[in-house]
């Protein structure tokens, strides 16, 4: 065998070799991903959040009962002189 055919055969087994890594690599990848997904997913289901519609429904009350309390406050003042 050729020097030069030699250097052929040792670059497309090494290309071969990295292809094979990068699949692997990919694999290994998804599979994170999967394992990732899950634990997030068992993780929501597990706690007990709330959805951004709740939340927002909730902020409002609170700023409503705000400005209530600021208003009786005011009212108290007013009642105290």
């Amino acid at each position: 065998m050729r020097p030069m055919q030699k250097d052929s055969r040792l670059f497309e087994d090494l290309a071969k070799m990295t292809s094979g890594a990068a699949g692997a690599l990919m694999d290994v990848k998804r599979e994170l991903e999967a394992m990732v997904g899950d634990a997030f997913d068992r993780l929501v289901m597990k706690e007990r959040f709330v959805t951004r519609e709740e939340f927002d429904v909730v902020k409002a009350m609170v700023q409503k009962a705000r400005e209530e309390n600021e208003k009786l406050r005011a009212e108290l003042a007013a009642l105290k002189k």
